[in-house]
């Protein structure tokens, strides 16, 4: 009599709803003009989006953002006013008062809904004023929250330099790499030289993702360890210093949310895209770096043991994680690789809410989350699509989960039924790329569950008592 051996589960897909319950991508704004230091952003939209933005980024009140809005009224919805004068009149005036490099339209609910040609408008304003006009579609009622920055990248990929310039193009327009040549000054032609020996030889490799600059440098230096050379980020730093994208150029993604991007590399750019897990928690960025040193043919080195290091420091986290639920409502699409580190802490997750799954573009990702389910014994998650929030709540009771990381709209009313919650969105700020970076993760993680524990150990009372000192 012959034992049957166990089968390998299945990931099980649902869709609930076909409706996004998440941020409005415009958001997207927030973070891409920061990144993109010489950027002008224009939201052409209604006052309910100049709304959005305003308490969105009320947290930069005193910085000076870049970025305006082009409400429409009611005389531009009912084609009474000329789109393309009023654009103008806009954009003559960005150009007089900031100059920026790029202008980039974002396109809102309002824009696809009255059909506004943005893209036939563009080309001819664009020759018109001078600067580079990008034409992003962002609205809500086709992408989730941070698929806003999907788009903008997406539509950058095309503007993207095909050759390196030569140096008196470079002296006519502006060094593009500027970085490069500050991280250069002072040092010997033979020390450059000996740096450019330590990496192997490969094909050109560019990563696409808006991180901050810390994580482009942590993340650059990881690939360098293994002799790997990033030829540039989309996007950089400045619109002028676009990465050169040729064909057969390598691409890797950081975020799970860029699909467009990387389908607009394969396809308008002819790149190869890597398809790996996203360097996200210690066993995600090993991942991510594995992936590529097999692509180019590298044996890595050093990596498990730099995981296990990592591992270690983050032990004291980890322990208040260890045997506790997770679940997850669905707001920035960053919920498979989270759960999937979650998983690897100890911790059991019987549902994933995304709004929007491309099996394609995550499918490493999937399949690392697969076998982390695995090795750690535990059920695998049921992955639900565009959900229903009302049967969630109800399954979050059934369940009794520990801890619900959710968008702001449901986080108060969960608290108030005394479960633990975290906003998605700060996922979505915060630096959480990279080896170096898990902790932050985890601190984030675990900020309800000790404030919670802390006020049932202090007691009532006691809460009052120190409520009162302050």
């Amino acid at each position: 009599m012959t034992l049957a051996t166990p089968q390998p589960q299945e990931l099980n897909f649902e869709c609930e709803t076909g409706n996004y319950h998440t941020f409005c991508p415009i958001s997207c704004v927030a973070w891409l003009y920061q990144k993109i230091e010489d950027s002008f952003f224009l939201v052409i939209g209604t006052k309910t989006c100049g709304y959005f933005l305003q308490n969105a980024m009320g947290v930069m009140i005193f910085a000076e953002p870049r970025y305006a809005m082009a409400e429409l009224e009611e005389g531009d919805i009912s084609a009474q006013l000329s789109d393309y004068a009023e654009l103008k009149r806009l954009c003559e005036q960005i150009k007089r008062d900031r100059n920026p490099s790029v202008i980039v339209w974002i396109g809102t609910c309002t824009t696809e809904i009255i059909k506004m040609d943005l893209e036939g408008l563009a080309p001819k304003l664009e020759s018109e004023i001078g600067i580079p006009i990008v034409v992003a579609r962002a609205n809500g009622l086709d992408y989730a929250f941070t698929q806003g920055e999907d788009t903008v990248l997406a539509a950058m990929a095309q503007r993207c330099p095909t050759q390196e310039p030569t140096p008196a193009e470079e002296t006519e327009k502006g060094d593009r790499n500027a970085i490069k040549k500050l991280l250069s000054f002072g040092r010997k032609p033979e020390e450059i030289a000996q740096e450019e020996s330590e990496y192997v030889d490969h094909p050109p490799l560019v990563l696409f993702g808006s991180v901050p600059d810390p994580v482009v440098t942590q993340l650059t230096l990881e690939l360098k360890k293994q002799g790997i050379k990033v030829s540039g980020w989309l996007p950089a730093k400045r619109y002028t210093e676009l990465p050169v994208i040729e064909e057969g150029y390598y691409a890797l993604g950081v975020n799970p949310f860029l699909s467009r991007t990387a389908t607009t590399l394969m396809r308008r750019r002819k790149c190869k895209l890597i398809g790996a897990p996203f360097p996200i928690g210690p066993d995600g960025t090993r991942a991510w770096i594995e992936k590529v040193c097999s692509v180019f043919g590298i044996e890595p080195q050093g990596l498990e043991e730099r995981e296990q290091t990592i591992w270690e420091s983050l032990e004291d986290y980890v322990s208040l994680l260890r045997g506790k639920s997770v679940f997850f409502m669905g707001d920035n699409l960053l919920e498979i690789s989270l759960a999937r580190f979650f998983i690897r802490c100890g911790m059991t997750c019987p549902e994933i809410g995304i709004p929007y799954m491309d099996k394609r573009y995550q499918g490493a990702e999937l399949q690392l989350l697969q076998k982390t389910c695995e090795d750690m014994g535990v059920p695998l998650p049921r992955i639900v699509e565009k959900p229903d929030n009302y049967n969630q709540l109800q399954r979050i009771q059934e369940q009794n989960i520990d801890l619900v990381i959710t968008g702001m709209a449901h986080a108060n009313p969960l608290e108030a039924r005394g479960i633990n919650t975290k906003w998605s969105v700060e996922f979505t700020f915060a630096q959480i790329h990279g080896f170096t970076n898990a902790r932050d993760v985890l601190e984030l993680a675990t900020r309800p569950l000790r404030r919670n524990q802390s006020l049932k150990d202090m007691g009532w009372s006691q809460l009052v008592k120190e409520e009162a000192k302050v």
